[in-house]
């Protein structure tokens, strides 16, 4: 198999994209939660074109709490006793990263801690952009079991000293952030810069979700008082501004949230008469209301709660081949497409091409859905983009004239043609420059088929992506957490960008890069009332998935990928479900979707009977 060496841009001259400055920072925090948590060291280092160190910047930093995982950072009370605050450092880091492009390893992760601690100082983060080397990685489609540090320091033969300490971290981020955009450069791949200021969230007054370790004791009782646990939700005018009172009732184990749902068990609210839409809902419900009044009364005596336990899900070895299964449609009236029509694997070929990777150029749209269709039943996968992965080129008419074919021909990528695809389809034939024992790799599922997932692995990341050079269309990934009625509870179960994260973090979103949208998924820690989760994409204004284009998903847990695939028959839509991960007899399963809708995002999400009119 033909795969370009990416190590031999490991060497020789290097010069960093121009219109940056790009600064490489690294931190390790007391928790996950930049809410929540804080910086317990921060390293910066400010490269010049051709990659080399032109400044840099290093401090452990008191964060005036308990460090947290000490098994993983090693920042014991003792080592950050005498170390200064974060704002005694604001002003000098600030002077580093000014008007500079933050490049990190899961980006987002850091620029949301920095974020938050600029802010508790009163002021903000000197910068604007951002970009994910996790996501790079990703674009780049490197040979990798995963896309963790440590594998790509491995990759690009970066000695690695001391794994999670700032200032090393960061020095190794800089080699293989360097080393990783010679190659993008070399594909013609534009970097996943992002800008960090284009997602701030839009409703005010919202309570920043916090994790809530007792059970929910049920609704409240005037009689017993608050419990641990209770799910409370304010609306309307309070005389203690809301935020800080949210913060008082977390402090006393209360689970503060933001919509009003079945499972609340109390709402706050000091005029019901005002009929938010909160209030209608508890009204519908049987859901108590009590005043701001009632309610300190009864914080002076909370009762203790049971704490959580992580279930765990015993679930079955994933079967050899897919099944096929028809996805459920949501259940409403005529605005909903047919159903994806049944497809039974039996007597399909022997899947000759396993392990290619394989870009189109040229074609019409249809020809092109119908060549992927047929790579995948090859058992190969096709690619949106030209990648460091892409071993096969099949060549559509016009594909020729395509900005793409000198660095194809100085790669020697072999050529296919729709000849070669029939014949391996019909007779079996495998092109002579192709080895049969090509190498393992996950399963390319076809639209509508379903796998279980592997026994007793329960963290997932749902990585959503389009080719790159479409930075044009602004798309939005959203996660609904649904119950067997296949409706979302509350308002929190619609996961976005204003609300990128539910049930404790069990799922969170992450916009990791121009073309490229990430779901983790914690599946041992969603509640049992949640049956499915259904993800899927929205195009913002007119513009549909026909002028988009193709949508690649690979579903990666931590130590390979489940599968992948490509989504490729959208026209007219702008929104469409992805892929569901849903229970089944004790397992979980998941589902290549791909059941669009002409509906822009507030029809899709009214679908799942989540109220786009926000109350208060």
């Amino acid at each position: 198999m033909q795969v370009i060496d990416t190590l031999s841009h490991a060497s020789g001259s290097r010069t960093l994209p121009k219109g940056h400055r790009w600064v490489v920072v690294d931190v390790e925090t007391s928790g996950l939660r930049a809410y929540a948590h804080r910086v317990l060291s921060v390293a910066a280092l400010v490269l010049r074109e051709d990659g080399s160190v032109e400044r840099e910047y290093s401090t452990l930093v008191d964060p005036g709490c308990d460090p947290g995982p000490v098994h993983v950072h090693r920042l014991t009370r003792e080592r950050l006793a005498g170390a200064p605050r974060f704002e005694q450092i604001a002003g000098e880091l600030a002077e580093v990263l000014d008007g500079g492009t933050i490049v990190a390893h899961n980006a987002a992760f850091d620029y949301g801690f920095l974020d938050a601690e600029f802010r508790r100082t009163g002021t903000e983060i000197p910068v604007k952009q951002r970009l994910c080397t996790l996501a790079l990685s990703r674009r780049l489609e490197l040979d990798v079991a995963d896309h963790k540090l440590s594998t790509l320091a491995a990759h690009w033969q970066v000695q690695q000293l001391l794994e999670h300490d700032a200032y090393d971290d960061a020095r190794v981020l800089s080699e293989v952030f360097v080393r990783s955009a010679s190659l993008a450069e070399s594909l013609q791949l534009p970097l996943p810069v992002v800008d960090c200021l284009s997602r701030r969230s839009a409703y005010p007054d919202s309570v920043p979700r916090v994790p809530c370790e007792w059970k929910n004791p049920g609704r409240l009782s005037l009689d017993v008082g608050l419990v641990q646990g209770m799910k409370v939700v304010i609306t309307g005018h309070t005389t203690t501004p809301r935020v800080p009172l949210a913060d008082r009732m977390t402090d006393a184990g209360l689970d503060v949230m933001n919509s009003v749902s079945r499972q609340t068990s109390v709402v706050v609210c000091n005029d019901p008469g005002v009929q938010t839409g909160k209030i209608r809902k508890a009204m519908s419900e049987g859901i108590p209301v009590v005043t701001e009044r009632q309610l300190e009364d009864m914080l002076t005596r909370v009762l203790p709660g049971e704490p959580k336990t992580r279930p765990v899900v015993e679930v079955a070895a994933p079967p050899a081949e897919p099944v096929i299964e028809p996805p459920p449609q949501p259940e409403t009236a005529e605005s909903v497409a047919p159903s994806l029509p049944e497809r039974m694997l039996t007597g399909q070929k022997p899947k000759l091409w396993q392990g290619r990777r394989v870009l189109l150029l040229g074609g019409t749209h249809l020809d092109a859905v119908l060549m992927r269709s047929r790579l995948v039943q090859l058992g190969a996968r096709p690619s949106l983009n030209l990648t460091a992965a892409v071993t096969d080129v099949l060549m559509l008419e016009g594909g020729d004239s395509d900005r793409r074919m000198p660095r194809i021909s100085a790669r020697e990528l072999p050529v296919l043609t729709k000849t070669d695809v029939s014949a391996a389809v019909e007779k079996g034939v495998v092109p002579s420059h192709m080895r049969i024992e090509s190498r393992i790799s996950a399963p390319a599922l076809a639209r509508g088929e379903v796998i279980d997932l592997p026994a007793r692995k329960m963290s997932w990341t749902v990585n959503i992506a389009w080719r790159a050079e479409t930075d044009d269309f602004d798309v939005d990934v959203v996660a609904f957490l649904l119950g067997e009625d296949e409706k979302v509870d509350s308002d929190d179960d619609f996961v976005f960008y204003n609300n990128p994260t539910a049930e404790d973090g069990a799922i969170e979103l992450s916009i990791d890069g121009s073309s490229e949208q990430s779901v983790r998924l914690d599946l041992a820690a969603l509640p049992d009332e949640c049956a499915r989760i259904a993800i899927a994409a929205a195009i913002d204004g007119e513009r549909t998935f026909g002028e988009l284009g193709a949508v690649s998903v690979s579903v990666d847990g931590e130590d390979g990928t489940a599968a992948t695939f490509v989504l490729d028959a959208g026209t007219t839509e702008r929104t469409m479900v992805l892929t569901e991960i849903y229970r089944r007899s004790g397992k979980w399963r998941l589902r290549a979707v791909g059941q669009g809708y002409d509906d822009d995002l507030g029809g899709l999400v009214a679908l799942y009977d989540v109220d786009v009119e926000k109350g208060n």
